[in-house]
């Protein structure tokens, strides 16, 4: 990302906490996998949107106004010693010369430095109950400066959630951004499709698993989230990822995964026949889920709201479980009472960004939220059938869902995910390379 990009953030963010305020951010921690083994790190999201800085143990502080500086990080210092065993650190120098801070200081003398940057701010913008440790350091400040002010020294009155302000900023995804959303896009699309070329009766879910893995790593990215490769029943599984199970002729596999490129996230899912052909049943129930993701992406566009697309979806989806027998009754009635729910219990999406289930309120005051132009969304509806009465046999256990990635334009959406086989003759085609 270009560093413009950071300056243009950081910017916009402190307009809103304005000249009587703070912000203040602390990084992810590292945590801990088991005995002398941590987790990879991966910053907190809002950290790297603010900055782009990867390191742990570093606090981020705005101040609007401030004549020596208004972009400050708290970070380690350069140690020549612990950099050969833990890597490189960007040191003070770095932070300001590569990551554009104004002024930097070793973490280790926050405690002296940051109550004093809080002095003469009546307002401070920090979000509660993410970190307690880091939570109980913001507090004592703010009290050790309100234990002075007889002495006439102004102490901060006010705690404000920077990320009612922040996630509103992150909502809006830029031109780099999208760029960067594509190209995550396009490297979950090779590894969909080596998935579909690859697959066939024997081999283990986590085989395919694999192939992602492969493919997201020679590219450079890694996943955004744990890969949901599901075989069979486990396609029902909304949040299947044991991946251990063998794939059986004659069955679906259900494969939600996607790459994290620079930071952001793609979100795809595809569906697909272990043995390259859909069975007439499987391509009934598939062909349903496509229609109905079909009608979704009709109501992607500015002035709906965010809810028109999951509507849309649910009434094509019920109306097909009538005509396919799994619903008795009439689609309007059936949808108020929610009937579909036995089969499709989850919404049609959710915001993606850094954060595959991104930030952003949905809501707004007592509505759904209006969709505008720079918002990116996933669209995802999707069919369970487990058995159970008055369910045909030949349905059991086929779990479709269909995911692609967009972003909302002037006149409508633009595929992010475009490219990645989705109709029935294009994944048996795909599946026949």
């Amino acid at each position: 990302m270009n560093k413009k990009e950071f300056v243009k953030r950081r910017k916009q963010l402190m307009r809103m906490v304005g000249k009587e305020g703070i912000a203040i951010l602390a990084a992810s921690p590292m945590r801990q996998r088991n005995r002398d083994v941590e987790y990879p790190y991966r910053q907190t999201s809002d950290f790297l949107y603010l900055s782009g800085f990867s390191e742990p143990e570093a606090v981020l502080v705005l101040i609007p106004k401030r004549p020596a500086g208004e972009f400050l990080l708290f970070c380690r210092e350069s140690d020549p010693e612990q950099e050969i065993w833990h890597g490189r650190r960007a040191g003070l120098a770095g932070a300001v010369a590569e990551y554009g801070a104004d002024d930097a200081f070793p973490i280790s003398d926050m405690d002296e430095i940051l109550p004093g940057l809080m002095e003469g701010r009546k307002r401070v913008f920090y979000t509660m109950g993410q970190e307690e440790g880091f939570d109980r350091r913001v507090v004592e400040w703010v009290n050790q400066l309100r234990a002075k002010v007889r002495s006439g020294l102004q102490a901060p009155s006010e705690f404000i959630d920077l990320d009612y302000h922040l996630h509103d900023l992150r909502l809006f995804k830029s031109r780099s951004e999208v760029a960067t959303m594509r190209e995550a896009a396009r490297i979950s699309m090779r590894a969909h499709k080596r998935a579909m070329q690859v697959c066939r009766p024997g081999l283990m879910e986590y085989e395919l698993e694999a192939e992602f893995l492969h493919e997201f790593r020679c590219a450079g990215a890694e996943p955004a989230y744990s890969s949901i490769v599901g075989g069979g029943e486990n396609g029902c599984i909304l949040h299947y990822t044991e991946n251990n199970q063998k794939l059986n002729d004659g069955e679906l596999v259900l494969i939600d995964a996607g790459a994290e490129h620079e930071g952001y996230a793609s979100d795809v899912t595809r569906t697909f026949p272990v043995n390259g052909t859909f069975s007439p049943a499987q391509k009934e129930i598939y062909e349903l889920v496509l229609a109905s993701q079909e009608a979704a992406f009709l109501k992607c566009k500015p002035g709906n709201h965010w809810n028109d697309p999951h509507e849309a979806a649910v009434k094509v989806l019920t109306k097909g479980l009538v005509e396919l027998g799994l619903l008795k009754g009439k689609p309007a009635a059936l949808i108020k009472e929610a009937a579909y729910r036995q089969f499709y219990m989850h919404r049609t999406g959710h915001w993606l960004g850094m954060d595959v289930h991104d930030v952003g309120e949905y809501k707004v005051g007592d509505g759904w939220r209006l969709l505008e132009p720079g918002m990116a969304m996933t669209v995802e509806p999707g069919l369970y059938i487990m058995p159970a009465r008055g369910v045909a046999k030949r349905y059991h256990n086929i779990g479709v869902r269909i995911e692609d990635d967009i972003v909302i334009t002037r006149d409508g959406y633009d595929l992010l995910s475009r490219g990645i086989p989705k109709t029935v003759a294009e994944i048996e085609a795909e599946m026949a390379k």
